[in-house]
């Protein structure tokens, strides 16, 4: 086996970091007022100068900003396109004292449209930090939330009448052509890696939420594969050169989850039919499953293995995980997978329950257990 020159890495990671605490004070003096925006990113930026260290003196080669601009790693995205609405999600308490961020009302409003680039300007202070290093073979990332998230939080009783009289093709044509805007422009300036992240596929894994989808008229039998499509509409606009990869969740909040499930329903339509070039999937627990559905994996496409919780910080053991990559391996070539935790640090501006001590030294696993495994 050997190093992949090339995105994804057989070391690779999600891509949101734990927010020091005093970026969360400099956000709370910013929504009351107290300071201004160009002051909260130069906080941010501070911030972002030390997360980008962070990653490179953990021995990782893909870099991203840590997600120190969002508070929601979906909402501060979608809500910059044309025609989106959404409200901003409130949390849960539940029976066992855990807490759950009770999804956002996303809804389209209007045309799709790509009215700004959203992520350019993050990403060119990424680059020059990551550049400012000076080591080779680090790669700047972004993070971007899938576009499927448009559809399946209200399926088509939270898409505009309107402004889509039907959804087959002129809303995924819009959405796609308003995504494919925002990867040109990254790619412009020098962007070659982004990540999808995408909880509705994930979630056509738990029955509870595959119910619910049929409540909202929805089959989640025919649903995987209908994203697969509209996944595929921007593929197709994607930059030469460009790795477009996913990464399923099944919630991220404060060390909860919202989901659980076996990839089986989804896989086929995943694996098979969707021309992106790598899946980062969740495999840190009994809620994923067994690796059988990696028997769909297509030719020249890499799934990165979740096998690392951020949820909590007890450190997983080198041979375990070397145990689960040879049981993966069993159903997709090993040249065909790489290694990661299974979700970012802090999806939401909260973060997991784990110390940042603990987030070095599961990226350093990571890290060392991939080394050992492919060389």
């Amino acid at each position: 086996m050997t190093t992949r020159p090339n995105p994804p890495f057989r070391a690779d990671h999600v891509g949101s970091f734990l927010r020091p605490a005093y970026l969360l004070e400099a956000r709370e003096k910013k929504a009351k007022g107290e300071i201004t925006p160009e002051q909260l990113r130069e906080v941010e930026d501070r911030a972002i100068d030390e997360i980008v260290r962070f990653q490179a003196d953990a021995g990782l080669q893909a870099i991203t900003d840590g997600e120190f601009r969002r508070t929601y790693f979906h909402i501060d995205f979608l809500d910059q396109l044309g025609g989106v609405k959404t409200d901003i999600p409130f949390t849960i308490r539940k029976p066992d004292g855990t807490e759950e961020l009770a999804p956002p009302a996303i809804r389209v409003i209007d045309k799709v449209r790509h009215v700004k680039d959203i992520q350019l300007a993050d990403f060119q202070y990424l680059k020059s930090r990551v550049e400012a290093l000076g080591k080779p073979g680090l790669l700047p990332k972004v993070t971007i939330p899938s576009p499927t998230m448009l559809h399946f939080r209200g399926g088509r009783a939270g898409i505009s009448r309107e402004a889509y009289p039907e959804l087959d093709p002129m809303f995924y044509d819009d959405v796609a052509d308003a995504y494919g805007a925002e990867l040109k422009s990254l790619a412009d300036a020098g962007c070659t890696y982004v990540q999808m992240d995408d909880t509705n596929l994930a979630y056509l894994c738990d029955e509870k939420m595959r119910e619910a989808a049929r409540q909202r008229g929805d089959d989640p039998n025919e649903l995987p594969y209908r994203y697969a499509d509209f996944i595929n509409k921007v593929v197709a606009r994607k930059p030469a050169g460009m790795t477009l990869a996913m990464h399923l969740c099944r919630g991220n909040f404060k060390s909860t989850h919202a989901a659980a499930g076996n990839y089986e329903p989804v896989a086929e339509a995943l694996l098979s039919k969707m021309n992106l070039d790598a899946f980062f999937l969740e495999y840190d627990d009994d809620r994923s499953g067994d690796f059988r559905p990696l028997r769909f994996l297509s030719k020249g496409k890499i799934v990165v293995l979740g096998l690392v919780t951020t949820k909590f910080g007890q450190l997983e053991s080198k041979d375990s995980l070397k145990r689960r990559i040879e049981e993966a391996a069993q159903y997709a070539p090993i040249d065909q997978l790489c290694l990661s935790p299974q979700c970012g640090f802090s999806s939401t501006v909260h973060g997991n329950n784990i110390a940042v001590e603990d987030q070095r030294r599961k990226l350093e696993l990571v890290v060392e257990t991939a080394q050992e495994v492919w060389g």
